[in-house]
């Protein structure tokens, strides 16, 4: 370890001793459970109780509990990229709402990009918990809500400026004694395109609240304050000692990788993250010197969202196992550049910073790693969140907003290939589900299928991606957010990339254009759509990338690669290319001297 990290643990000793403290073993265990069973609480009552559907099927929300000194404690298995984030826009929060100034049932709401927020669609609630008068504890949730207003449908008008992306709040108190502020509500009902959700959610969000407020006093009147609170500290400690052994096993280094966004929306230019990644002893540093500067269009990524993706992206490969607190932040030092794409400054719109950018930092952290850790690194996943948003109007001429996220494929593992049709990282979101969809929105879904051909090869190959295609029953306008449209995703060891992703508009005659992405003449479109007209029996079809291969595709079992083509994964063309595996068309077996000579 060098001096500066023996300094650093020096100034941490008394915060990760190697013992539970005031606390025994046994309560400590107990405590630990009771804290993320508060968190998954607020989870079943937020999908159970939400109104709108992006909440109540895809799940694009998170839950945590905090220390009274808003450190996190637990958290849910929800939405890697909200779960960091969030323990900036509580801080925002009671830095605009002291401490002091806060009683029982006070609930605070942001979601602005510039105080702790991430993009605006994404809103943070934050309460503190008392028991019996002395605060304990705050209850964090935050829900991706489907529409704030804004030039296009959920925001994604793709403007130079942050204010076209719908409604900024910066902190206020929503909620005072559980008791709603109305006028507050009437400026945000005022303000989207889908009001009929928005009172639900809010009684979603609540409750969640709520319900981690009853299980912290629980636990104090249980085991006394004054234990909670020991067991609180331990716990964050105990999680930094894990995180400290797991960062020692990783050999010192210095390690740097770069991904690209395709494109700004303005400029044809891609976007670069560049990250190096400094291993000493028991902490890392994250620095994106590098990285390209803050974009014209709507990808940058405020530093809550950059500094989310890179703990999270971290997290993957040092002690998933350890619990979920503050402790997992300690020994990662992160560097972001003012004004950077990955640090900007107002006014610069930030719409696709959780999809786009978070993926792209995700990808290049993990590229970087594969240099220190090559044996315990995957391929990259499809690198995006692939976000459509789409304004409809029925025959009635009712208008709504419908949303989903078409997943991708992950990249392949040294022990076996890659997860197909998987959400990325940043996010366990779900895609909508036809029938609901189907349901409440004048659309129908014609197709969500594997894409054969689309993984990256390798010795595990990708996971594939998929080919999605929804029909307009009536008129609609369609906003997207992509990339993948260049190139695939990386693959490591020798993997290959994953095929390109695309978008295209399919007329009621069977007629295909590529409207994002590459076209069959070889000009490539923006993937960032905004207000992309459909008219009645017109379709939208995407096309998903798979996930980035590990290893060398000639090592790969030939009877494996004769698997996949059987299960139409794998063309026979590509079974040949890039596998060198040559399979009679008539007979379909293995042409062994072909595969002799292709593999010499």
């Amino acid at each position: 370890m060098n001096q500066m990290s023996e300094t650093k643990a020096r100034v941490r000793a008394p915060e990760t001793r190697g013992n539970f403290g005031d606390v025994d073993p046994v309560t400590f265990e107990v405590l630990r459970n009771t804290f993320e069973y508060a968190c998954n609480r607020m989870t079943t009552i937020m999908q159970r109780t939400s109104f709108s559907p992006i909440l109540a099927d895809v799940l694009d929300f998170s839950n945590a509990v905090y220390d009274a000194n808003l450190q996190l404690l637990a958290q849910a298995a929800n939405c890697p990229v909200h779960l960091a984030a969030m323990q900036f826009s509580a801080q925002a929060a009671v830095k605009r709402f002291p401490v002091e100034t806060l009683k029982p049932g006070d609930i605070i709401a942001l979601n602005d990009p510039y105080q702790g927020g991430t993009h605006t669609n994404d809103i943070t609630f934050t309460m503190p918990v008392y028991h019996e008068g002395e605060l304990i504890g705050f209850a964090v949730s935050r829900g991706h809500w489907m529409d704030l207003g804004g030039g296009a449908a959920g925001g994604m008008s793709f403007s130079t400026h942050v204010a076209a992306e719908g409604l900024r709040l910066p902190p206020i108190k929503l909620y005072e004694g559980y008791k709603i502020n109305r006028d507050f509500l009437a400026i945000i009902l005022n303000n989207t395109r889908t009001p009929h959700f928005v009172e639900g959610d809010l009684q979603a969000h609540l409750g969640a609240l709520k319900a981690a407020e009853q299980e912290l006093q629980r636990a104090a009147d249980r085991y006394g304050r004054e234990t909670v609170q020991s067991c609180m500290r331990e716990l964050i400690g105990y999680t930094e000692r894990i995180i400290r052994k797991s960062i020692e096993d990783i050999p010192d280094g210095t390690y740097t990788a770069e991904d690209f966004a395709d494109t700004d929306g303005f400029s044809p230019k891609p976007v670069k993250v560049k990250v190096t990644l400094r291993v000493r002893g028991s902490e890392i540093e994250v620095d994106f010197t590098g990285s390209d500067p803050t974009c014209k269009g709507s990808i940058n990524s405020p530093y809550a969202n950059t500094a989310s993706a890179a703990y999270y992206s971290l997290q993957f490969f040092l002690a998933p196992h350890a619990p979920s607190n503050a402790g997992m932040f300690r020994p990662i030092t992160l560097n972001i550049p003012k004004d950077s794409w990955l640090n900007p400054s107002w006014p610069a719109p930030v719409i696709g910073c959780t999809t786009v950018a978070s993926s792209k930092i995700t990808s290049a952290i993990w590229q970087a790693l594969a240099q220190a850790i090559p044996d315990r690194v995957t391929g990259s996943t499809c690198s995006e969140c692939n976000w459509f948003v789409s304004s409809t109007t029925d025959a009635q001429g009712r208008a709504d907003v419908f949303s989903d996220l078409p997943a991708g494929g992950w990249g392949g593992t040294p022990f076996n290939d890659g997860m197909s049709v998987t959400m990325d990282p940043l996010g366990n979101c779900m895609n909508m589900m036809a029938e609901t969809a189907e349901l409440l929105f004048p659309i129908e879904y014609e197709s969500f299928e594997l894409r054969p051909d689309s993984a990256g090869a390798g010795r595990f190959r990708g996971g594939l991606g998929a080919v999605f295609k929804v029909r307009f029953l009536h008129e609609g306008e369609m906003n997207m957010e992509t990339s993948r449209t260049r190139e695939g995703s990386p693959g490591v060891n020798g993997g290959g990339r994953s095929v390109v992703q695309r978008s295209s508009h399919i007329a009621p005659d069977g007629s295909a254009t590529v409207i994002g992405g590459i076209a069959p003449d070889g000009t490539w479109r923006s993937p960032l759509l905004s207000g992309h007209h459909f008219g009645p029996d017109e379709v939208f079809m995407f096309e998903s990338t798979g996930g980035g291969g590990w290893g060398n595709p000639h090592e790969r079992p030939k009877e494996r690669v004769l698997e996949d083509v059987l299960d139409g994964y794998v063309s026979l063309e590509r079974a040949r290319s890039d596998y060198g595996v040559a399979i009679d068309p008539g007979t379909l077996t293995i042409d062994e001297a072909e595969t002799a000579r292709l593999r010499a």
